[in-house]
């Protein structure tokens, strides 16, 4: 029996959490939600999640303290993260790569193709 797909999403944003539910469900995907920095680690260690959705903008969870804490940790540094961020801002984006992001876009790219770029980054890691 395949074990579900999970994704954390990390994103308290309802307009983006409903649209990342809306593309990922029907795609076979089973979301669980993030709340903050300690529930990225716990959650990832649980559930054995296919992929990490960050918003790196939320004001309720420090996007780079999770995004460090999941690239420093040996059981969770392979598993990909996607993140969106206001495209203007230069040094999230700087520092979501410094960390080892796997891919960051802006939110409008995010809202557009957000299962295509889900699909990006769980295909890098298992090819």
């Amino acid at each position: 029996m395949d074990s579900p797909k999970t994704v954390l999403v990390a994103v308290s944003d309802v307009f983006f959490y409903t649209k990342i539910r809306d593309a990922f469900k029907p795609a076979g995907f089973t979301l669980q939600r993030i709340k903050s920095e300690t529930d990225v680690e716990a959650k990832a260690i649980e559930l054995h999640p296919v992929a990490i959705v960050l918003d790196m903008n939320d004001p309720r969870l420090n996007g780079k303290q999770a995004l460090q804490t999941l690239k420093g940790h040996p059981e969770l540094k392979h598993i990909p993260v996607l993140a969106f961020a206001n495209h203007e801002e230069v040094d999230t984006w700087r520092a979501a790569k410094e960390l080892g992001i796997d891919k960051i876009v802006s939110r409008n790219e995010f809202s557009s193709r957000t299962l295509a770029l889900l699909e990006e980054v769980t295909k890098q890691v298992s090819s």
